[in-house]
């Protein structure tokens, strides 16, 4: 199947992203049923569950079958000689997104300008703990530096409701729009934040403390807070230190650019995913849906002191920018605002096997010029 897609690169990419993220659900799945997790220990804070190992063999080996000329990290350090079972290749793709017409800037990419950024079990420390509505499979397309596309999978979606369908698939690409959820709107009224539940300091308290919150939603991945972003049941994500990775961000980072948002570093700084710069996000995470700069403005001096700035990447073609908050990737003001007018709902992929009904925004593609 995987030999007849026909379409552009990034498409036929983030369309077999939403297959093979299925497979992987269901390996994070088989793995809890079993009841053995086998657990190994990275470090502080760092647990590596089989479910993690299983579900990147999945996706790295099901990937790079279909596209062998493109790079793909994946977070785990696994055994190179280890064979990856027959039972997890996945070479099916969502007829749902190659129905989507890709953006004119991404026409024409080719293999070496992608690179994949693969977290196969993001909230692993809430996987063995059990808060599983927190665990997110993330698969990141960056095409030059720039996060384009991504899949966020919920294996246990729904999992305390034994009347619906386990798991649901949300996967978005710039200037298209994303899919799989439904949206709500935050009361205006009140100031909800979201940030780490297991890996929080005084940094972060500090920089939440200074945006005087009506609450704050301690949640575990970085996948589950963007999604509460782009669900509307928060207005920012802070994460004012070291400690996610690319792959921890490069998927929710473009979906949430889909639908309007922004996701930068504490300084406000696009981050670039490009092959060569370091996996560390040591500027911090700073996501919103509005206001982004406003945020920018009330990080704590002292805060943005004990961070580094993040490296850039370079400008998108013809000006094209595609964060939320209408500024070039390079910092300048844009003169116009990408058009992205919601439409009717679009249903989840049906190509893709995902049980979710819930619905998503659909955006105009437009090529906005300086």
């Amino acid at each position: 199947m995987a030999a007849n897609m026909t379409g552009p690169l990034v498409m036929r990419i983030v369309a077999a992203s939403v297959a093979v993220s299925n497979r992987a659900s269901q390996i994070i799945r088989n793995v809890m049923d079993r009841g053995d997790l086998g657990i190994v220990d990275k470090g502080k804070n760092d647990l590596q569950t089989e479910a993690d190992r299983s579900a990147q063999r999945c996706i790295v080996a099901s990937l790079h079958k279909q596209f062998p000329k493109v790079a793909i990290y994946g977070e785990e350090q696994l055994d190179p000689t280890e064979k990856t079972p027959a039972e997890f290749i996945e070479l099916g793709f969502s007829e749902e997104v190659l129905k989507h017409e890709c953006p004119k800037f991404l026409q024409d990419v080719t293999d070496d300008q992608i690179v994949i950024w693969v977290d196969p079990l993001d909230g692993t420390a809430e996987y063995t703990q059990g808060f599983l509505d927190h665990v997110t499979v993330l698969i990141g397309v960056a095409v030059n530096g720039h996060a384009v596309g991504g899949v966020i999978n919920q294996p246990f979606y729904n999992y305390q409701d034994k009347e619906k369908v386990m798991g649901r698939c949300i996967w978005g690409v710039c200037q298209v729009g994303a899919f799989g959820f439904t949206r709500e709107i935050l009361p205006e009224d009140k100031l909800i934040l979201t940030t780490s539940r297991s890996h929080s300091n005084r940094m972060v308290t500090e920089a939440i403390e200074a945006l005087n919150p009506t609450e704050v939603m301690r949640v575990g991945g970085a996948g589950h807070k963007v999604l509460l972003l782009i669900e509307g049941k928060v207005h920012a994500y802070i994460f004012a230190t070291k400690g996610c990775k690319k792959w921890d961000t490069c998927a929710p980072e473009a979906i949430l650019h889909a639908v309007g948002g922004t996701l930068t570093d504490m300084f406000g700084i696009t981050m670039s995913y490009g092959p060569r710069v370091q996996r560390l996000n040591a500027g911090g995470v700073l996501a919103t849906t509005s206001n982004h700069q406003h945020f920018v403005e009330r990080v704590p001096e002292h805060v943005l002191e004990n961070l580094e700035k993040s490296e850039s990447p370079d400008p998108l073609p013809d000006g094209i920018c595609l964060r939320g908050d209408f500024k070039s990737c390079s910092g300048e003001v844009r003169e116009q605002q990408i058009g992205q007018t919601e439409e009717e709902p679009v249903s989840s992929p049906k190509g893709s096997e995902s049980p979710s009904s819930d619905t998503g925004v659909a955006r105009e593609n437009h090529d906005t010029k300086l």
